[in-house]
């Protein structure tokens, strides 16, 4: 298992259009992906659960990721989070 802190810069934060995206991009991945805001925490791959986060712009949260090639798909999604557009 590995994570990372990652702060939100995308304008609209994780809301609708951008989360939707974020879901998409990790299921593509063949480890467990989660996002944790405080002490919440939940599956990056479930879109219901990202926004029941609801994260905003300049939030702090850590992506973890466990399983196959886990370090180098927590890489790929902190850089997908980092180029984000609402």
């Amino acid at each position: 298992m590995v994570a990372e802190k990652v702060i939100i810069k995308n304008e609209t934060g994780l809301h609708a259009r951008p989360a939707s995206n974020l879901v998409k991009e990790a299921s593509a991945y063949p480890c467990t992906l989660r996002i944790r805001k405080g002490d919440k925490e939940v599956n990056l791959q479930s879109m219901l659960g990202v926004l029941s986060l609801g994260v905003a712009k300049g939030d702090e949260v850590t992506i973890i990721a466990d399983g196959p090639d886990e370090e180098e798909s927590l890489k790929k999604i902190i850089e997908f989070i980092n180029c984000l557009e609402g």
